[in-house]
C-alpha cells in the first residue's frame, strides 16, 4: 500500500504525458483537447418515464436533494427537490475543469502560478508564488486534493479571471444547465453561486461522455507530481471515499462548505451498468448517500433505452 492505495490500483506518476487511471488503462494527454464535442446538448435531457411506472422507495436520504440515474438508458430512477439551485461546493469544479481544456486547447500548456492564487481558503493543493504547472498537473490538484488554489491557477492563468468566469456561465448554459450560475472557479461559497442536483448529474454525464481523460482523472486515488525546475513535488490525494469503499466506483467528485454541506457526485459501474447519483446538503452523510442510491440503482433494472448521444457536426470544431 502507498499512500493509502489498496491491491489493484498503482500511484500515478508525473510528468509523463499519460493518464493512467485506477485500472491501469491509458489516455494520452493531448487526446483530450481534441475530442469532438456537439453543440447540440443543451437538447439532451433525462427522461421520467421509468420513475413515472416505478414508484420509487422511501430511502433513508439524508440530502435536501438527490438525484439518481441509470447513464445506459439516462433514465431518472430516484430524485429529491433536484431542479433546485444550491450551493455546489466543490462540485463547480467539473465546470472549471472543463473550461480549462477548453481555453488551453492541451493539457501540457504551463500556467504560472500568481501570488493571489496562493491566497485562498482550503482545500489547497499546495501552490506557491512563481511555479509553473501544467493543465494536467492543476487538474490532478483540482480533481484530488480538491484544491482551491489549482482552481483559481487554471481560471487566472490561461485567459483573464472574469473571462473564465462567464465562459463557465456559457459553457452550462450550451450543455443545458438551466439552475446553474457561477461567480468563482472553485464553489467556495458566494451569492448567486448555485447549481442544482439535476444539473450536475447533467455535467457528469457530458463531462463522462466528451472528457474522458478527466473522467479518467477523477478515478485515481493517487498522483505524484515529480519535482522540476519549475516546480516542487506535490502529491494529490483523492478525497472521494467512494473510491476505496464502494465497489465498482468511478468517481466522481466532492464538496463541504458551511452553505452546501455535504455534497457528492458518485459515478459507478458494475457489469454493463452505469449510475450517476448526486447528493446535496446531506451534513456528513454524502458518502451514506450516494451509497444508498447506488445500491438501489443496480438492484433495479431500467429497460427503456433512448437515442444515441448526441454527436458533434461536421462543422463542429475541436474545442
Amino acid at each position: 500500500m502507498v499512500g493509502g492505495v489498496t491491491s489493484g490500483f498503482a500511484l500515478v506518476k508525473r510528468p509523463a504525458g499519460i493518464i493512467f487511471t485506477a485500472q491501469h488503462t491509458s489516455v494520452e494527454s493531448n487526446t483530450l483537447a481534441t475530442v469532438q464535442r456537439p453543440t447540440n446538448f443543451d437538447h439532451f435531457d433525462f427522461s421520467s418515464l421509468w420513475l413515472a411506472v416505478n414508484p420509487q422507495p422511501a430511502l433513508a436520504i439524508h440530502g435536501q436533494a438527490a438525484y439518481l440515474i441509470d447513464l445506459d438508458t439516462r433514465q431518472v430512477m430516484w430524485s429529491r427537490d433536484a431542479e433546485t439551485s444550491r450551493a455546489p461546493a466543490s462540485l463547480t469544479k467539473l465546470i472549471t475543469a472543463m473550461v480549462a481544456v477548453d481555453d488551453a486547447g492541451s493539457l501540457d500548456h504551463l500556467v504560472v502560478i500568481g501570488k493571489e492564487v496562493t491566497q485562498v481558503v482550503p482545500s489547497v493543493m499546495g501552490l506557491s508564488p512563481g511555479e509553473r504547472l501544467s493543465v494536467h498537473e492543476l487538474i490532478d490538484g483540482l480533481f484530488l486534493d480538491s484544491g482551491n488554489d489549482a482552481a483559481e491557477a487554471l481560471a487566472s492563468g490561461i485567459v483573464p479571471r472574469d473571462r473564465f468566469i462567464r465562459q463557465m456561465n456559457q459553457k452550462a448554459k450550451s450543455i443545458g444547465l438551466t439552475a446553474s450560475h457561477f461567480v468563482n472557479p472553485s464553489g467556495l461559497d458566494a451569492p448567486g453561486h448555485g447549481m442544482s442536483a439535476h444539473d450536475l448529474a447533467h455535467a457528469a454525464a457530458y463531462l463522462d461522455q466528451y472528457y474522458p481523460a478527466l473522467a479518467a482523472i477523477a478515478n485515481t486515488k493517487d498522483v505524484a507530481i515529480a519535482a522540476t525546475s519549475q516546480h516542487k513535488a506535490f502529491y494529490p490525494h483523492n478525497l472521494n471515499p467512494m473510491l476505496w469503499s464502494y465497489p465498482g466506483a468511478t468517481g466522481l467528485k466532492t464538496g463541504l462548505t458551511d452553505a452546501a454541506g455535504g455534497c457528492m457526485i458518485a459515478t459507478a459501474t458494475r457489469g454493463n451498468r452505469h449510475l450517476i447519483a448526486v447528493v446535496l446538503n446531506a451534513t456528513h452523510h454524502s458518502a451514506d448517500d450516494a451509497t444508498l442510491l447506488l445500491n438501489y440503482g443496480f438492484s433495479t433494472q431500467t429497460r427503456l433505452p433512448l437515442p444515441p448521444w448526441p454527436q458533434p457536426s461536421p462543422a463542429t470544431g475541436s474545442a
